[in-house]
């Protein structure tokens, strides 16, 4: 039975690909594509994987990375 989250992700994958290259990523994210390779060269960046020699970013986990690094709870 498919729950009403992957019912959701598979109507979004129809309409575009849920992947997104280090320019789209970092204009999502509202950063740098630079500081986006530089996140990612040192591990610090959100998850990404490689098709072939593309680097991709999931949508899902450009979201998981932004929620994990929210700045809630962190004294200025």
């Amino acid at each position: 039975m498919d729950s009403p989250h992957d019912i959701e992700r598979a109507n979004r994958a129809k309409r575009g690909s849920p992947f997104l290259n280090t320019d789209q990523a970092a204009a999502y994210l509202k950063i740098s594509s630079r500081l986006l390779k530089r996140l990612r060269v040192t591990g610090e960046g959100p998850v990404f994987r490689r098709h072939c020699r593309f680097v991709q970013y999931h949508i899902d986990d450009l979201d998981a990375w932004s929620r994990e690094h929210s700045a809630r709870g962190i004294a200025r």
